[in-house]
């Protein structure tokens, strides 16, 4: 995180005194720049070892941890599974991912809303890449700034929880835009919650026609064999 932020401080220094020159430097593009660079070497090093890498996303509570928690128990016999956790603050999501001997990497970002490349480029340090089919970064819970950084994924996953509303992808369009796969979690409850499923369909088409959508519940374990499918198709194998 130190490095991260001295980054930051540098281009805003250098900007700085470029405008006491009579010169402007973009400060976003160059940041972006740079994270794009470790994006790009991050995804080299996964193709490399032949490991195929998802950027889970959504707000806070719509699910992650539970969802990636029964998958690593349910497949953990099939796969070879890793996961690399970002929050704020504690070790908890990691702690709860840790079933069935699954390895779980802890980022704490700080004051960071979201994990960026280079976050992601030291915690694959802890990790045996040769060892693993799949590897999930459970990004920080929100829908704003995790859209921007491109972590050098495969494939970025949105849940999008019956618990927030209908609303949510005309809210938050360009997450869902980017999603390769959006999970309606927590369809256990949407009918005691009065969730109009029709209409939240509705809008995730109109915002993100290019997006697979499947109906889940992590706890109750509806529609969880359509997320192994995915998974399964994603590593190009079939389905045991």
């Amino acid at each position: 995180m130190a490095e991260v932020k001295e980054i930051a401080i540098g281009l805003s220094v250098l900007a700085e005194n470029a405008e006491e020159r009579g010169r402007r430097i973009h400060v976003e593009k160059g940041l972006m720049d740079l994270n794009n660079q470790y994006a790009a070497d991050n995804r080299k090093r996964l193709g490399a070892a032949k490991v195929k890498a998802l950027n889970v996303l959504s707000s806070p509570g719509s699910g992650k941890t539970t969802l990636l928690s029964r998958t690593l128990l349910e497949l953990g016999d099939e796969l070879k599974m890793a996961v690399i956790v970002g929050d704020l603050a504690t070790d908890n999501d990691a702690q709860r991912l840790r079933v069935g001997g699954a390895t779980a990497v802890q980022i704490q970002t700080g004051t960071f809303c979201h994990l960026e490349a280079v976050m992601v480029a030291r915690a694959l340090e802890a990790l045996n890449l040769e060892a693993l089919d799949l590897l999930f970064i459970e990004n920080v819970g929100n829908l704003v700034c995790p859209a921007a950084y491109d972590l050098g994924e495969n494939a970025k996953v949105v849940l999008f929880s019956t618990t927030e509303g209908e609303d949510k992808p005309l809210k938050y369009p360009r997450i869902f835009k980017e999603a390769s796969l959006v999970l309606v979690t927590k369809c256990d409850v949407a009918e005691v919650l009065g969730f109009d499923r029709s209409l939240a369909l509705e809008n995730l088409r109109l915002v993100t026609p290019q997006a697979r959508v499947l109906e889940v519940s992590a706890k109750s374990g509806a529609g969880m064999q359509d997320w192994y499918r995915y998974l399964f198709e994603l590593l190009g194998r079939g389905v045991p």
